[in-house]
């Protein structure tokens, strides 16, 4: 874990109207059967009355548009959500060619252990659990009083400062600690991405989603190419150009081998087998 800038939480009035942002480093694996990780930071802001766990990219592209007025956007598929504090129930982001919510109970059962170490000042305790189909060990602070962690890890007498499977494919540090003076707008990069306004569905419904975009990836894109007049017109794919409608078909078995190939979540007891 890298030297951690941060500084002793207790709660107070003062301290519990402001924001605690936490930047984890995630580093993970999009195919389980690579050696290869990609590594991002991650926000977890702990406000007055939710948590949200968000890319970092998303505060740096939100702070551009509003230095230059632009109107700027990115998503990736990483994991967005928001929760009440104290709660289990989770609002998953998701984005599929439109903005969706999937609420989802996610309570996790920790068993607690004597192991404990030592990071810079901090006193960690180790913390284990089965959650999402795979084996997690979770190292947490009792100095820093929230029982609060990255993604939907949480519930421990502490802030969980540390925690990975037992398979090398996730891992979630926290890098640096600080407060902000009021709760940070996530309306642009969150809530209304994009000016959409997400649509809430079901965890049933976005399987059949995802399976119907695995088995005609390119359904929406065939169908305006098809009807397009234009003889100006140009259609690029995985930064291909179109040129015959040939080229589709080998266009949409590259974009459902690259589904397969990175289909490793968190959860893996919800992976959709293609």
């Amino acid at each position: 874990m890298k030297k951690l800038l941060l500084i002793m939480l207790m709660y107070s009035v003062s301290m519990m109207a402001q924001t605690h942002r936490f930047i984890y480093e995630y580093k993970f694996k999009t195919d389980s059967t690579s050696k290869e990780h990609r590594k991002v930071n991650m926000v977890l802001d702990v406000n007055p009355q939710n948590v949200k766990f968000y890319n970092y990219d998303f505060v740096v592209t939100d702070s551009v548009n509003k230095k230059t007025g632009s109107n700027n956007i990115v998503w990736d598929d990483t994991p967005a959500l928001i929760r009440k504090r104290n709660s289990n129930t989770n609002a998953n982001y998701i984005h599929l060619q439109n903005m969706f919510i999937i609420e989802t109970n996610d309570a996790i059962s920790w068993k607690l252990h004597d192991e404990t170490k030592v990071v810079d000042t901090y006193t960690l305790q180790k913390a284990t659990s089965k959650y999402g189909g795979r084996f997690w060990t979770a190292w947490f602070s009792k100095d820093i009083v929230f029982n609060e962690g990255p993604y939907k890890f949480k519930g421990l007498p502490g802030l969980i400062m540390e925690v990975y499977d037992d398979k090398d494919n996730f891992k979630f540090s926290l890098i640096k600690s600080y407060k902000l003076s009021k709760t940070y707008d996530t309306s642009s990069i969150l809530e209304h991405f994009a000016g959409q306004t997400p649509v809430k569905i079901t965890e049933e419904r976005l399987r059949k989603m995802m399976i119907d975009n695995y088995n005609d990836p390119l359904r929406d894109f065939k169908t305006h190419y098809k009807n397009n007049t234009d003889p100006n017109a140009r259609f690029m794919v995985m930064g291909v150009e179109v040129k015959s409608p040939e080229q589709i078909k080998e266009l949409s078995d590259k974009l459902r081998k690259h589904m397969k190939e990175n289909n490793n979540p968190i959860e893996i007891d919800k992976a959709i087998h293609y």
